[in-house]
């Protein structure tokens, strides 16, 4: 394996999630996770649209296992860097954070409330205490979208119980990516969310722009089946749909801090939802989940993601 070389210290310049790059990929290596996604879908619409499914209520508490595997000592964060995070997540997923107000009036009546919370595993999947959080030594320098951080034998951890826990892995990441996540059907043996150890959590290695958060809230949402807003094609254009009623067309992402309104795919007058967490855009600029993304987000906890917080 290749030998170790000095961790990122800044955060890339731009957001890059691989989320549809690694979906692409299990969809061609498991024919099964095709099925899933059509017959997952099928359940979606039926919850959202047909409203013929009774929706799971109540906040769910989502129990997290974090994974941190490091080859050197700045990439093993610190247990506060991992707190941080889960400060932030428990606002972001119940529409606490303050930054709500940013939101542009034409918008501020999408803003919505998942009703998730996010907790450190105490228990570990054999019962025994915990603290929700693992750490793997690796020789690896850096990881990429193949998934090796979620095996021992490619220098990473396997993951714990996925129907039972939040997994994410934070590590170093090649190629300027971010993160990914894995959409809900997919093999249990992958399934959970990746981080950049420099754009996870508040404090600690966290570097500008991406030092606030959201890099997970973002991973998190795919994993709680949610598109990027734009839409889910290989090539972005104005007939994509990100499978989300109240959500305006959108060319394409949005990165750094656009002002408002950013105007795409004739969306006039009030423009890309652009401060929304499935955007591109800093961390500083993203503040909102909508309605119809709440409504996607629940449909998963109470179809594909039920054993969670159960």
């Amino acid at each position: 394996m290749p030998k170790p070389k000095k961790a990122a210290t800044k955060a890339p310049k731009s957001r890059s999630c691989a989320t549809l790059q690694v979906h692409f990929g299990l969809l061609d290596k498991y024919p099964e996770f095709r099925t899933n996604q059509g017959e997952i879908e099928r359940f979606t619409r039926s919850a959202t649209v047909e409203r013929e499914v009774a929706m799971r209520t109540g906040v769910v508490t989502i129990h997290v296992v974090v994974h941190v595997v490091h080859g050197l000592p700045v990439e093993n964060i610190s247990d506060a860097q991992i707190k941080s995070q889960i400060r932030v997540l428990n606002k972001d997923y119940r529409a606490k954070n303050t930054d709500t107000s940013k939101v542009p009036v034409p918008f501020k009546s999408l803003v919505a409330d998942p009703q998730v919370t996010f907790a450190l595993a105490k228990r570990d999947p054999q019962g025994k205490r915990t603290t929700g959080i693992t750490r793997t030594k690796t020789t690896r320098s850096s990881f990429s979208i193949d998934d090796g951080v979620k095996s021992p034998s490619t220098g990473g951890v396997a993951p714990w119980d996925t129907t039972r826990f939040l997994n994410i892995w934070v590590c170093t990441l090649s190629d300027d990516l971010l993160g990914y996540a894995q959409f809900p059907g997919g093999p249990a043996t992958t399934d959970g969310v990746v981080i950049l150890n420099t754009a996870f959590g508040t404090s600690g290695s966290a570097a500008a722009p991406f030092n606030k958060g959201r890099t997970a809230t973002h991973e998190i949402g795919h994993y709680l089946n949610l598109s990027h807003i734009w839409g889910e094609s290989r090539i972005p254009d104005c007939s994509d749909d990100d499978f989300v009623t109240d959500t305006p067309k959108q060319f394409g992402p949005n990165t750094g801090k656009p002002m408002f309104p950013h105007l795409s795919c004739g969306n006039g007058p009030n423009g890309d939802l652009f401060m929304n967490y499935m955007d591109y855009v800093d961390d500083a600029a993203m503040f909102m989940f909508s309605t119809s993304q709440v409504e996607r987000m629940r449909a998963a906890l109470t179809g594909p993601r039920s054993t969670l917080g159960a």
